[in-house]
């Protein structure tokens, strides 16, 4: 690892004077960290009496990848996405999908990476032909400094920044990337009780995020991982659609299919019949964009929910048409939420 990877952090402060432990602010675990000691996320690091970042520029992930992976389905569909990723996660998902690189710092302490300054990042997805960056893989709050850093100078260089979150930013650091953001997908994991079981975490922040950005004009995309016997309730799935179509109607709900990973070996993987259930008790809710992920052929295109008409056809993370005219439906005209340009 590259000592560059190492700097102070932003959003901590000193408890009090006679002692050199630091309350970090960056999201809302809120550690309160000793000196030596790392927070919940294991990459930010009390040196005597001085908080530091252990993982700037220090990428475990640099890859071009649809921007539909994200998943974004209402942003520059048929686009690539830069994606960078360092170690580490302020989360403990039982579930995690990318374990082997965001528990990694928490399990062994270690914090593999290749040290990539900000401006070769912007270069990078500019040389492969991307339109944006995305922050993604594990979660980017952890990294933020970093991101901070990579997301100015790509809008600098018309590109876009997206992040790939599990909602648990702490306000400060939201409102400081806020302006440099145009898109988010957050994860909307479950209720209250499978947040603490499964992520050590809470719910509320996260919804209350999923509104923030939403209220600032980032476009916002949810996913939801449906897990049997953890969220599928037709009670849980119905509040968590009813929450996002109290905000807007608008915004585009993902419910994945899961599948057994990590240390979550004893949940079956989902039926389709559970995703379809999922699917309609969104669109009862009144979300206009509802889709299945991880499921080739089922609810993956966007139609016009006013006239039916199919808009953009895809194909797994293939956009095999795309007819959104100006942010407009061509057939009947309506207006299509979106980053369409």
């Amino acid at each position: 690892m590259s000592m560059q990877s190492t700097q102070e952090a932003q959003f901590w402060r000193r408890p009090d004077q006679e002692s050199e432990d630091v309350n970090c602010s960056l999201c809302y675990q809120n550690c309160r960290i000793r000196p030596g000691k790392r927070g919940i996320c294991a990459v930010r690091e009390n040196q005597g009496g001085m908080l530091m970042t252990l993982v700037y520029g220090n990428l475990i992930a640099a890859n071009e990848d649809p921007i539909e992976k994200k998943p974004f389905f209402h942003f520059l569909p048929g686009s690539l996405a830069y994606s960078i990723a360092t170690v580490g996660c302020n989360f403990r998902c039982l579930h995690c999908q990318n374990a082997d690189i965001s528990q990694l710092p928490h399990e062994t302490g270690k914090l593999p990476g290749n040290y990539v300054p900000p401006e070769d990042v912007v270069a990078g997805a500019v040389s492969r032909g991307c339109q944006s960056v995305a922050y993604t893989y594990t979660e980017p709050t952890i990294f933020f400094e970093y991101a901070y850093d990579v997301a100015r100078l790509a809008r600098a260089s018309k590109l876009r920044n997206v992040f790939v979150s599990n909602g648990y930013i702490g306000q400060d650091a939201a409102d400081k990337i806020i302006p440099l953001l145009d898109g988010i997908n957050i994860d909307l994991k479950g209720d209250d009780e499978f947040y603490r079981k499964v992520c050590k975490a809470k719910l509320d922040p996260v919804k209350s995020n999923i509104e923030k950005f939403w209220r600032a004009g980032v476009w916002v995309e949810v996913t939801t991982l449906v897990i049997p016997g953890y969220n599928d309730s037709v009670e849980v799935l119905t509040d968590m659609a009813g929450f996002l179509a109290g905000i807007s109607r608008d915004m585009p709900w993902h419910v994945s299919a899961f599948y057994p990973t990590y240390k979550l070996l004893d949940a079956p993987p989902t039926g389709i019949k559970s995703i379809k259930r999922a699917l309609n008790i969104g669109r009862e809710a009144g979300l206009k964009y509802v889709y299945a992920g991880n499921i080739i052929g089922e609810s993956e295109s966007t139609i016009c929910p006013d006239c039916g008409f199919v808009l953009i056809e895809r194909r797994g993370y293939r956009v095999m048409k795309n007819t959104v005219t100006e942010g407009r439906c061509p057939n009947c005209k309506a207006a299509v939420a979106g980053v369409w340009s």
